[in-house]
């Protein structure tokens, strides 16, 4: 040993230590194992029932669930109370007055959405009913007074 290189050279900083003898357990020889048994079916399990929670080691479900209802007779109110002030001033109100408290029966007992537009339909349709009555009162005073006026210009003839 002439070289000036040492026998055991020191670790590197941050290096693991090699591991010790008889670190590990010898492999086991022995006996073969028995071969699996192809004549009955693996026992799995059942599934679980629907809507019941996943076993444990379960994938989760992905993706989001359907979004809730909306009340068809809620769209129809709000929809009719708000064109009664543009198409069809006392017939808008009416069917808007009466498919909004429809709905809101309905909304007691289903568990859909659309409450606000039930409320917010019948609200518009009562204060557009109320403005058609309104509206109908003062036609019948301008056209009684029209009458009454041309009535008494009429018997200066």
């Amino acid at each position: 040993m002439s070289d000036n290189t040492p026998q055991n050279p020191a670790p590197e900083p941050g290096a693991y230590p090699p591991p010790a003898q008889g670190a590990y357990p010898p492999p086991a020889y022995g006996a073969p194992a028995a071969p699996p048994a192809y004549d009955n079916a693996p026992a799995y399990g059942a599934p679980p029932a629907y809507g019941a929670a996943p076993a444990y080691g379960a994938a989760p479900g992905y993706g989001y669930g359907a979004p809730a209802k909306t009340n068809t007779l809620a769209i129809v109110s709000l929809i009719a109370s708000i064109s009664s002030f543009v198409i069809l001033p006392f017939i808008g109100s009416v069917v808007g007055v009466i498919t909004g408290h429809m709905s809101l029966n309905q909304l007691k007992t289903s568990g859909e959405q659309g409450r606000g537009m039930a409320l917010a339909g019948t609200i518009v349709g009562w204060v557009g009913l109320g403005l058609s009555i309104l509206g109908i009162i003062a036609a019948i005073l301008f056209f009684s007074l029209f009458v009454a006026a041309y009535q008494s210009y009429g018997s200066y003839s």
